[in-house]
């Protein structure tokens, strides 16, 4: 016959309980059900980083708040199972996201981990040394893959021993963890404490990591110096540039790109350009257009593509802040007229028409105007994605805008 004399959980460790356990079953399916898919991969690694978390609020609280002893009759080997597959599920909620997390550090990929499309999540920097080590990474996938299953025989173990204990002669326990639904049980045997060490501790290891994506992100890149943002514009200065004789009203004015990721449409705009224009209506061969882009201000409203566009492999915007755009060659063509751009980022140059309608109205002319441009010969996204089997090779820059005669 039951005893109901046995205390139950504290609210908050029943909450962090559930939870996580939750969490551990949904990613157990995830993990199995990823197909390359990127939503369900940045899933992934946002519920990991959670359950960490979680994990260490629960530590905390349990270090505080001691759990109720186990029932006097169970058998001495039965406890000392139960305090093994306890103590194995702890270390395991710890140990697999981190396995995760050093994966994603030591990639050759690098792709950027943004939790729940809202956090950027940087990479461990003390791993930067082993970025692309093969060897390190089947070691490491080896321990997260198989640590998975490690999890599933320990979460049967623990389920099994509570139903065994549950539904046996002896004190059940499942109504300690669930109150009232299989007995009654006393309240807890001290009253809760410690709420804001638990959970602050673990907010406060979340704002510390998530505030050096930065530092992170420096961390991953070549130690080399930035170059000097001479060599950066050295594309638009090549030449004496002529007088600018139009003022752009950068209000109405707007650089936008756009191509193809994993099959649906990608566009984003550069928040930050100037541009020296000099363009002559009645001598348009004498032309000469000098742009300078801030590659950090990219924006495309998705986070996980503005943080993958910062990156090394990218635009490098630690190391190469500015590219620059020098339009030349220009020529009247049947519908408008014709340029040739030529696009300096990070130290590689390529050229590429750009074909553009002017409308001019006294001294207001109103732009529209198209180039494509290689990111093969840009040399970027070239590691991830050499073969564009993700994002398309082709990149439109479309350009609008207003200026205003000088």
């Amino acid at each position: 016959m039951f005893k109901h004399s046995s205390s139950r959980y504290t609210a908050v460790a029943i909450a962090l309980h559930w939870a996580i356990a939750a969490l551990i079953i949904f990613m157990i399916w995830l993990g199995w059900n990823m197909d390359e898919n990127e939503t369900r991969y940045q899933l992934h690694k946002s519920i990991g980083i959670t359950i960490l978390l979680l994990t260490v609020a629960r530590v905390l609280w349990r270090m505080l708040n001691p759990p109720p002893a186990l029932p006097a009759e169970m058998k001495p080997l039965e406890k000392i199972a139960s305090h093994y597959v306890h103590l194995g599920l702890y270390a395991l909620m710890i140990l697999m996201p981190l396995f995760g997390w050093i994966l994603v550090s030591i990639s050759k990929f690098q792709v950027p981990t943004v939790l729940f499309g809202a956090v950027s999540w940087p990479n461990l920097p003390f791993l930067s040394g082993l970025r692309g080590n093969e060897l390190a990474h089947v070691i490491i996938e080896t321990l997260h893959s198989k640590g998975a299953w490690v999890i599933i025989a320990l979460l049967a173990l623990h389920v099994a021993g509570a139903l065994k204990h549950e539904f046996s002669s002896e004190e059940g326990v499942l109504k300690r963890m669930i109150p009232g639904l299989f007995g009654k049980t006393q309240p807890p045997a001290a009253p809760a404490r410690g709420f804001f060490i638990a959970f602050g501790g673990a907010a406060l290891l979340f704002a510390l990591i998530a505030a050096g994506p930065v530092l992170a992100q420096s961390s991953t890149s070549d130690k080399a110096a930035p170059p000097p943002l001479e060599q950066e514009t050295a594309v638009a200065t090549s030449e004496t540039a002529p007088e600018p004789n139009w003022t752009v009203d950068y209000s109405k004015s707007e650089i936008r790109f756009s191509g193809m990721h994993d099959g649906n449409t990608f566009s984003g705009t550069f928040k930050d350009w100037t541009a020296d224009v000099a363009f002559f209506p009645d001598a348009v061969e004498t032309s000469d257009v000098r742009v300078k882009i801030q590659t950090g201000t990219a924006t495309t409203g998705k986070k996980l593509y503005n943080d993958s566009l910062r990156a090394p492999e990218w635009f490098d915007v630690s190391h190469h802040p500015v590219a620059t755009v020098r339009l030349t060659d220009f020529a009247k063509a049947e519908t408008g007229y014709t340029a040739t751009a030529s696009m300096r980022l990070k130290n590689d140059t390529v050229t590429t028409p750009l074909t553009f309608t002017l409308d001019i109205k006294g001294d207001v002319a109103t732009l529209n105007g198209e180039a494509r441009f290689d990111r093969k010969a840009l040399k970027i996204g070239q590691i991830s994605d050499p073969n564009a089997e993700w994002v398309s090779d082709d990149v439109t820059v479309t350009v609008t805008g207003e200026a205003t005669r000088k």
